[in-house]
């Protein structure tokens, strides 16, 4: 396991958001939880202020479940190009899934995908993405606010 500090994530974020620039995204997707930190960073990085959420689930703490399950909507109105941002592309069943969900409502608009890790294993490789993961990834916000 690999912590991931925040130092760590402040510097691949500006990284990110260099990457991203030139995508000019008019709206960001954060897929919760894992990417909602990242979402945020990058919408202030980018200036953007339209920020939804879409929520998934495929894991349950480190177990992987059989079926993912997607919830909530997204209203994109005149949005032509979105940033679909999470923490990880691990299995790359989340992002996959998300991204044929999203084309399959709004076939005018180009959806690209971020990431701060991507595993070469994954099914799906993120448009955007700053670190190949070898491990399971413990992210900062994931430990440094627990309860004890």
């Amino acid at each position: 396991m690999k912590y991931y500090s925040y130092d760590d994530f402040k510097n691949d974020t500006n990284q990110l958001i260099k990457q991203v620039q030139a995508f000019e995204p008019d709206l960001i997707i954060g897929i919760a939880r894992g990417g909602l930190t990242l979402a945020h960073a990058l919408a202030e990085g980018l200036n953007i202020r339209d920020v939804q959420t879409i929520r998934t689930e495929l894991y349950d703490e480190t177990s992987k479940r059989e079926k993912l399950k997607i919830f909530g909507e997204c209203t994109l109105g005149n949005a032509k190009r979105v940033l679909i941002v999470d923490d990880i592309a691990d299995s790359g069943e989340t992002l996959e899934a998300v991204m044929q969900y999203l084309a399959c409502g709004f076939e005018n608009v180009e959806f690209k995908s971020s990431t701060l890790f991507y595993k070469k294993t994954s099914i799906y490789e993120p448009h955007f993405w700053i670190n190949e993961a070898d491990d399971w990834i413990d992210f900062f916000w994931e430990r440094d606010f627990k309860l004890n």
